[in-house]
């Protein structure tokens, strides 16, 4: 089976760094159906995406700043204050004021975490069971390219 670029390499549509793009647009393509997967699944907990991104970083990390979650989450703080108020109307996340800290902490509430113990795992079978699809050596292989990707571009990934 051919692939797109050695198809377009025939035709004479590509050059060296076109092979970006359609690496990039790959990238995109498969974030966007991992993503739509996401959306269905967090549905069935009654989140948003953004909302299930929040109880999964408070979750993993309690007691940060609302400037900390934005910057974990690569968004506004802005965003992330309208995200809080919705998770902290539906009594999932509290905001606390800590002596010595400026600003208020975040921290699930029993329910919060309930959800959380409920949620994120059940995303990370998602992904788990999407990933299976590729050999164990494809997915290593992957993920090695991911990372030096990611080093490239000067974001060290999580586990470094």
């Amino acid at each position: 089976m051919e692939t797109d670029v050695v198809i377009a390499e025939r035709h004479g549509r590509i050059g060296e760094r076109d092979i970006g793009v359609i690496a990039w647009m790959r990238l995109a393509r498969v974030y966007h159906l991992v993503d739509r997967a996401t959306v269905e699944l967090v549905k069935q907990f009654d989140l948003t995406t953004a909302q299930f991104d929040v109880i999964a970083q408070v979750g993993a990390k309690e007691g940060r700043t609302q400037q900390e979650l934005a910057d974990a989450l690569l968004v506004t703080k802005g965003n992330i204050t309208q995200l809080l108020d919705r998770l902290e109307e539906r009594c999932l996340i509290e905001r606390r004021a800590e002596p010595g800290r400026r600003g208020k902490m975040l921290y699930l509430t029993d329910s919060g975490w309930n959800l959380n113990r409920q949620v994120v795992p059940a995303q990370e079978a998602m992904i788990v069971a999407l990933f299976d699809r590729l050999t164990g050596d494809d997915q290593i292989e992957l993920n090695r390219i991911l990372r030096q990707f990611n080093r490239v571009l000067g974001q060290p990934g999580p586990e470094e």
